[in-house]
């Protein structure tokens, strides 16, 4: 045989992996049936992926960024390849919004698309790792793939740099790795099943310890033939997923300082929905320690979503005249449903097309379906639960993964928690509530007036 080494290559047929192998003892067991070359065939499990990088902590998970000085990092998005020809809104969503998180960090970058891919490039020295975690938090993002872009000066040339870039990246060698090359450009001489094994081969001689393994490689190598340029890359580091900030209309979040609503608006802004908050503040019976541990919360989930325009209700006055009017196992449900029609008013006037809240089925007295049923009762907008049936524990997972765990649980105490009766109801009557609120009529629309005149917006970013 020619080759003096031996690369592992696949080729789907008929929902099966055909690996292609050159004959070398030791490396592979040949199959005997096979005519001039070694095929061994396996099928690949659904949804199986590749382990390697720094994505998945393995035991080469840090040498890149230790041995490797990255310039640029090539973004993958998933969903948003199925869009049609609307897709372009969602591209420009994403490198808009990419643009914005790397603003702050160092290393000056231009973020561009090219053809289905998305490039951050960074016109100076960055900081990696802070590069990495702005892109993280970026919704529409599958893949952050730090990517190393030659010039095209020939395949003997790309071979040796992709031989260099495996020495750099993995000198202590004793590694498993697939190639796997791609020509966007199909005039390329070589084709990519060739590129596959004649690179490959390469880098077995170069790394005599490492091995090919196509199932599971520790490492795989990506090599991209692009219309300008060649991207290697062998990691990639996990992104939020979701769709672009954006891309999903606007809604109105309910925010208290509990564990749930910031879940919830994190949930919904997922899907690329443009967030606003409201908070209702009720002075001096809560603190401006529990408005500011608000304010950060909102900032925790801006930090995904993009920048809130948080609105501060005073709701002092509305509570207290409840408090007096209505019966106390009462209070809770109509409370709520004051929140919802001041919601409700300012989300209209803000553009905004539904009401978000951290509802949970049950959690609560004012969570039952019953309640559920009175609070939406006063309502025209939709109202979205996104967590609706998660257990408590599967909320707090979320929020420890976002970052707004350890500030839920601040003890401050909200308006919610403040006027709370010993026995609420927790099966209310929409008719029977609704005849408790007409001893409200007095003065409740003038209360809610002034609230809404003396809101209180702030940026949280």
């Amino acid at each position: 045989m020619p080759r003096s080494a031996v690369y592992c290559q696949q080729k789907r047929s008929r929902g099966a992996d055909t690996i292609m192998a050159a004959p070398k003892a030791g490396r592979f067991q040949r199959n005997p049936h096979a005519p001039q070359r070694s095929v061994l065939t396996a099928k690949r499990k659904p949804g199986r992926g590749y382990h390697y990088g720094r994505a998945e902590g393995g035991p080469f998970s840090e040498l890149l960024e230790k041995k490797m000085k990255y310039q640029a990092f090539l973004i993958k998005y998933a969903e948003i390849g199925v869009k049609g020809k609307n897709r372009y809104i969602f591209e420009d969503a994403l490198v808009k919004r990419i643009g914005q998180v790397l603003a702050p960090v160092e290393g000056d970058f231009i973020v561009t698309k090219e053809n289905g891919r998305i490039y951050a490039i960074a016109g100076e020295e960055m900081d990696f790792d802070e590069a990495v975690d702005a892109l993280q938090h970026v919704f529409g993002i599958a893949w952050i793939c730090p990517v190393v872009q030659l010039q095209d000066e020939g395949f003997d040339v790309l071979k040796q740099k992709v031989v260099d870039y495996m020495r750099s990246c993995y000198p202590d060698g004793g590694f498993s790795f697939k190639m796997q090359c791609s020509r966007a450009r199909k005039n390329y001489p070589v084709c990519s099943q060739d590129m596959n094994a004649l690179i490959g081969e390469a880098v077995l001689e170069a790394v005599p310890t490492s091995h090919v393994d196509v199932h599971k490689p520790e490492i795989l190598v990506c090599v991209e033939i692009r219309d300008h340029n060649i991207n290697l890359y062998s990691s990639r580091i996990p992104g939020a997923g979701g769709m672009p900030a954006g891309t999903g209309g606007r809604g109105m979040l309910l925010l208290s300082g509990g564990i749930d609503s910031p879940v919830a608006g994190y949930m919904v802004a997922k899907r690329g929905v443009t967030l606003e908050a409201v908070y209702f503040h009720a002075p001096p019976y809560t603190s401006d320690r529990a408005k500011q541990k608000v304010v950060d919360l909102a900032s925790q989930v801006a930090k995904y979503a993009g920048p809130i325009r948080l609105h501060v209700i005073n709701f002092t006055d509305i509570q207290l005249y409840i408090y007096e009017k209505c019966p106390h196992e009462e209070l809770t449900i109509i409370m709520r449903r004051y929140m919802m029609r001041i919601a409700e008013t300012l989300a209209k006037e803000n553009g905004c097309l539904g009401l978000i809240t951290g509802e949970s089925i049950g959690q609560v007295a004012s969570q039952t379906m019953q309640s559920l049923v009175c609070t939406n009762a006063v309502c025209t907008l939709p109202v979205f639960r996104p967590v609706i049936a998660f257990d408590k524990q599967e909320i707090v997972d979320v929020s420890l993964k976002i970052g707004t765990y350890e500030t839920s649980i601040l003890p401050f105490e909200d308006c919610c928690t403040i006027f709370v009766a010993k026995h609420p109801v927790t099966r209310p009557l929409l008719h029977v509530i609704e005849r408790s609120e007409k001893k409200l009529e007095e003065k409740i629309d003038e209360l809610v007036k002034i609230a809404l005149d003396t809101d209180e917006v702030i940026e949280c970013r």
